[in-house]
C-alpha cells in the first residue's frame, strides 16, 4: 500500500506515543458520563485510538525488547508502523460502533442506529488533519458500510463484537510472520482485554 502521508519521529513521540506512555494515568481521571450522541463520538474515538496504539506499541515494544527505540531511526519500518497504526485503528472505531450501538439497542431500545454511521464517517473525516491516508479513509468507509448491511443488532454486542480489531493488530503489526505466529494468541488476547475494560465502562458511563 502507497501511502499519502509520510510518517514523522516527532509524530510517534509527541502524538501516538503520549496515548501509550500515559495510558497508566488515564484511570485516576475523572469519568465523563455520555450523555448524547457528541459524547458517544467522543467516546469511541478516544478509547479506539488508545485500544489500538497500546496494544501495537506494547506488542512491539514486548518483541523487540530494550532495542525498541533504536528501531524508530528506520525510516521504513517507521512507514510499516505507520500503515499498522492506521488500518488497525479504523477496524477498531468499527468495532466499538457497533458495540455501542447494539448495546443501545438491545438494552435501552435505541432505534437510532442510523447515526453509527454518521458518528463514523464524522471520527474519519476529522483523521484527515491527522494525517490518515485517503485510500484507508475509503476502504474504511467501504467495510464499514459493508458491515453495517450485514449487522444484527441485537446480537452483535453480545457475539465476539471486537474480534475483527483483534485480528487486524494481528495482521498489521510490522513483526515476522514466523515470530507472529508463536505470539497469535496473546496478541489476539491483549486486545480482547483491553475491549473487555472498554466495555466495562461503557455500560457504567452511558445515561442517554
Amino acid at each position: 500500500m502507497t501511502l499519502k502521508y509520510r510518517f514523522n519521529l516527532k509524530d510517534i513521540k509527541l502524538e501516538d506515543f503520549k496515548v501509550y506512555l500515559l495510558a497508566m494515568f488515564k484511570s485516576i481521571l475523572p469519568k465523563k458520563k455520555i450523555k448524547n450522541l457528541k459524547d458517544l463520538e467522543e467516546f469511541i474515538q478516544k478509547k479506539s485510538a488508545w485500544v489500538s496504539q497500546v496494544t501495537l506499541y506494547g506488542y512491539l515494544k514486548t518483541r523487540m525488547g530494550t532495542k525498541y527505540v533504536l528501531h524508530f531511526d528506520n525510516e521504513k519500518f517507521l512507514g510499516s508502523i505507520n500503515t499498522a497504526k492506521w488500518n488497525i485503528y479504523y477496524v477498531s472505531l468499527q468495532d466499538l460502533t457497533f458495540y455501542t450501538f447494539s448495546f443501545l439497542n438491545l438494552v435501552n431500545n435505541y432505534q437510532e442506529v442510523g447515526q453509527a454511521k454518521i458518528i463514523y464517517k464524522s471520527i474519519l473525516d476529522q483523521e484527515k488533519i491527522n494525517g490518515m491516508p485517503i485510500d484507508v479513509i475509503d476502504k474504511a468507509i467501504n467495510e464499514f458500510d459493508q458491515r453495517y448491511e450485514n449487522i444484527n443488532w441485537k446480537k452483535y454486542c453480545k457475539d465476539l463484537p471486537f474480534n475483527k480489531s483483534a485480528l487486524a493488530l494481528y495482521e498489521w503489526a510490522p513483526v515476522a510472520q514466523e515470530l507472529k505466529n508463536l505470539d497469535r494468541k496473546i496478541v489476539l488476547n491483549s486486545m480482547i482485554l483491553k475491549w473487555d475494560n472498554i466495555k466495562e465502562e461503557f455500560e457504567k458511563l452511558i445515561s442517554f
